[in-house]
């Protein structure tokens, strides 16, 4: 299901009317199969499309030195100081993108899935406010481009980092692993486990019944987001692959409940 690049149980009973089949326990071996062997769910369709369930862009390829803020900077293009990272602490000129920073540098963290109570957000806020093109206006245009391309650098950064499966999905990347996200998973009774869902919010008929199906799909994307973290940790890259594929289902299925409610 992968490969190294080079350099619910649900209880729904009595929400939809209907038994739900207990879904498989983790972890499971995996394989592949084509998207056109489930293709008679329109549930299914663009769930090996990353991109789309996620609205984050393709990863940028970056070096795989340790994360944190520590020693990374160089020398600023206007003043010459030295440690000017992103924008330059003497002179506050935006410093052209480094493209050997990854986002866990950008926010000086440490590199790992557990990014809770980083200020994540906080520290994202604080670099937009001296990254953002706006302000930049009056500089020149060469330091403009800087700022917009450091902008958007962030903002990726923070999109990727902030939500479990992208975070993922990048933490794989900076080891060399490439997922493939045309392939699906060959679990009959995960794929089962999803049309009951699919059915569930379809039949649905207030808010209420929504959010709760939507609530046990929160549970069920945090099993598996605690199992990649577990897997990655163990470096057993194989299970680490297998939860984000198996979150991606889950991921989608809430999804699918947001646009109803």
């Amino acid at each position: 299901m992968w490969r190294r690049a080079g350099p619910i149980c649900l209880h729904l009973t009595g929400i939809a009317g209907r038994r739900i089949r207990r879904p498989p326990q983790p972890p499971a071996p995996i394989a592949t199969c084509s998207t056109s062997a489930f293709a008679s769910s329109s549930f299914h369709h663009n769930l090996g499309t990353f991109r789309d369930s996620t609205g984050v862009p393709p990863f940028r390829s970056l070096s795989n030195q340790a994360g944190g803020d520590g020693g990374i900077g160089g020398e600023c293009w206007s003043c010459g100081a030295k440690g000017a990272f992103l924008s330059c602490g003497s002179c506050r000129s935006v410093q052209p993108v480094d493209p050997a920073v990854d986002y866990f540098q950008i926010f000086g963290l440490d590199r790992g899935y557990d990014v809770k109570d980083t200020n994540l957000e906080g520290k994202y806020k604080d670099w937009q406010k001296k990254l953002h093109p706006d302000l930049v206006h009056s500089k020149s245009e060469k330091e403009r481009d800087f700022a917009a391309g450091q902008s958007a650098l962030v903002i990726e950064a923070y999109r990727t980092l902030s939500k479990p499966l992208p975070r993922a999905l990048y933490l794989l990347q900076l080891e060399g692993i490439h997922v493939d996200e045309e392939k699906t998973i060959n679990d009959p009774e995960l794929l089962m486990e999803m049309m009951e869902i699919r059915e569930a919010v379809s039949e649905a008929g207030d808010s209420e019944t929504l959010k709760k199906i939507q609530s046990q799909m929160k549970r069920k994307l945090e099993t598996w987001s605690k199992a990649f973290q577990e897997a990655f940790d163990k470096r057993d890259f194989d299970g680490a692959v297998e939860a984000t594929q198996r979150m991606r289902y889950y991921e989608r299925a809430m999804e699918e409940t947001v646009k109803k409610l």
